[in-house]
């Protein structure tokens, strides 16, 4: 019989509501009440924002996904809490890079932290519908998934460039984000398939 997902989908939003309260307290007031003061910390708030973009990306992604599975297993549990510990570094890989100025060395860290998320994601994802089987709801749903393919290309050679400059390294963390917040509307319109009688029409 297979584990309820409940506690799964629960625990998971405890970690990312935790995550994005520890990052929401680094961020540094200003020195000054001026213009100026602002202006300086105005890169600790950028960082924050693609951070904080990241995690309600995967919160968003992690709460579609879910809806097509019925119950979890061992495995499942594990690959969740394979993507949650990558999450949880969030915090940590984001302070650094903001605390020494967007040098190379922490932005590759930060890079690499985004890229090891996203592939085990894609672990999780994959754990998922070996469950189901290729011809399961979520398999269905998720097919020809171009943006899955295409990040991590994007962030190895973000990874590559940021050895030229570490701007193009996070010019390149943020296109992926700006692609993923593109709605992925495939999942709703799978659910809104599978409810749909014969009576409805196309």
């Amino acid at each position: 019989m297979p584990i309820n997902k409940n506690r799964l989908e629960a625990f998971s939003d405890g970690v990312l509501a935790i995550i994005i309260t520890i990052m929401v307290l680094e961020l540094r007031v200003p020195a000054t009440a001026t213009w100026h003061g602002l202006a300086e910390v105005a890169p600790t708030f950028l960082s924050y924002l693609l951070s904080f973009v990241y995690v309600g990306i995967y919160w968003n992604n992690h709460h579609h996904m879910m809806q097509l599975v019925d119950g979890v297993n061992g495995a499942i549990l594990w690959a969740n809490l394979h993507l949650l510990f990558w999450l949880s570094l969030f915090p940590f890989t984001t302070r650094w890079l903001d605390e020494t100025g967007f040098v190379e060395i922490p932005v590759l860290v930060y890079g690499a932290n985004l890229l090891l998320a996203g592939i085990a994601y894609y672990i999780l994802s994959s754990t998922l519908i070996r469950r189901q089987g290729k011809d399961g709801p979520l398999a269905q749903a998720t097919g020809g998934d171009w943006k899955g393919r295409t990040s991590p290309l994007i962030y190895i050679t973000g990874l590559a460039l940021t050895f030229v400059h570490p701007a193009i390294g996070l010019g390149l963390y943020t296109l992926v984000a700006l692609i993923w917040l593109v709605p992925d509307r495939r999942v709703e319109r799978y659910l809104a398939a599978a409810e749909r009688t014969p009576d409805d029409g196309p």
